[in-house]
């Protein structure tokens, strides 16, 4: 199980990276790069509610509420709600989710398995 602030920090190191990442560059890095930081936000958010979650059981959420979020943008969202879910579907985006989601996997699964190790 990995420690609930440890989650925490992790969260907010995310979303520094997503600013950081938009700040310092243009075009299509810092959106795919963002997508797939969206993901692992949500990702960290799973293990933050549910810390004995499994690491594929918390990259299928990620990924699938990623996915339906921009399966939601064929759709009209409410402006309110756009500069946080987005406004116009992109399919290459899915395909970042699911890097971000399996990027997550790997580090969580490997983090459960040095946690088995040592203990």
């Amino acid at each position: 199980m990995v420690p609930r602030p440890l989650i925490a920090v992790t969260c907010v190191v995310i979303v520094a990276c997503g600013l950081g990442v938009r700040a310092l560059w243009d075009g299509p890095v810092p959106k795919y790069a963002g997508d797939a930081l969206y993901t692992a936000l949500i990702y960290a958010l799973v293990v933050l509610i549910l810390p004995r979650v499994r690491p594929w059981v918390a990259a299928a959420v990620s990924a699938g509420l990623s996915w339906a979020i921009e399966f939601a943008q064929l759709a009209e969202i409410p402006q309110v709600l756009r500069p946080v879910l987005g406004s116009t579907f992109n399919p290459p985006d899915l395909l970042w989710y699911a890097v971000g989601a399996a990027l997550c996997w790997l580090a969580h699964h490997r983090l459960r398995a040095e946690d088995t190790e040592q203990g």
